[in-house]
């Protein structure tokens, strides 16, 4: 008998998208497409315990140990830097990390930079690296709203189709980095359960490809 592999999907679309995935590549749990408020969902022929984490929380359930895989945003993992294996890009839930600002703001290096962004590490490794002098401001929501309002000079978020830029009247001035889904693994599991976790990390590759 197989032990058990514990596997985190985020909530809401993409997990639902992510499941799908799973599914195709051979690894189904009937009973999570049931309409109910469960969150644990088990394939005991499978061996395979699926649950639903809220997005961000994916990475610490995974580092930690209580989730052997799971499928996190690459916004989260350069965010956060958890200590696990990222073994594939599920090339899901595709969009990019950018800055964007008023479309008549001009920088003066000269001065300290404000950028309001939830994601703050990420901000501040950007900026490092151009060696520019920021103010961080970090909020949880609304970041658009911060420039607008003269809060911030640019804001460091998530950028998808961009049309909630363009209805605050503000523009993408760079992209940092690519974000899609990504795989990880637990360090201790993926020695364990090494062979668990290889063959679905194989089989979902091969989805990806095609």
């Amino acid at each position: 008998m197989k032990t058990m592999l514990n596997i985190a999907l985020p909530k809401g679309r993409l997990g639902e998208k992510v499941y799908d995935m799973f599914e195709k590549a051979g690894f189904p749990c009937p009973s999570i497409k049931e309409n109910n408020r469960k969150l644990i969902f088990e394939n005991e022929e499978l061996s395979l315990r699926y649950f639903w984490v809220k997005p961000s929380d994916v990475a610490i359930y995974v580092e930690r140990g209580a989730a052997d895989i799971g499928v996190a945003g690459k916004d989260i993992l350069l965010e956060y830097e958890p200590d696990i294996y990222e073994l594939l890009d599920l090339n899901l839930g595709k969009c990019r990390m950018a800055v964007a600002g008023k479309a008549d703001f001009r920088d003066n290096p000269q001065r300290t930079l404000r950028v309001a962004t939830k994601f703050t590490n990420i901000a501040k490794n950007y900026y490092a690296s151009q060696g520019r002098d920021i103010d961080i401001i970090h909020l949880n929501g609304s970041i658009e709203i911060a420039p607008i309002l003269g809060l911030s000079d640019v804001i460091v978020d998530i950028v998808e189709t961009g049309t909630t830029l363009k209805e605050n009247n503000l523009t993408v001035r760079e992209t940092i980095v690519p974000i899609s889904a990504r795989l990880i693994s637990n360090k201790a599991s993926f020695k364990f359960k090494n062979a668990q976790i290889e063959e679905i990390a194989k089989k979902l590759a091969v989805l990806v490809e095609a």
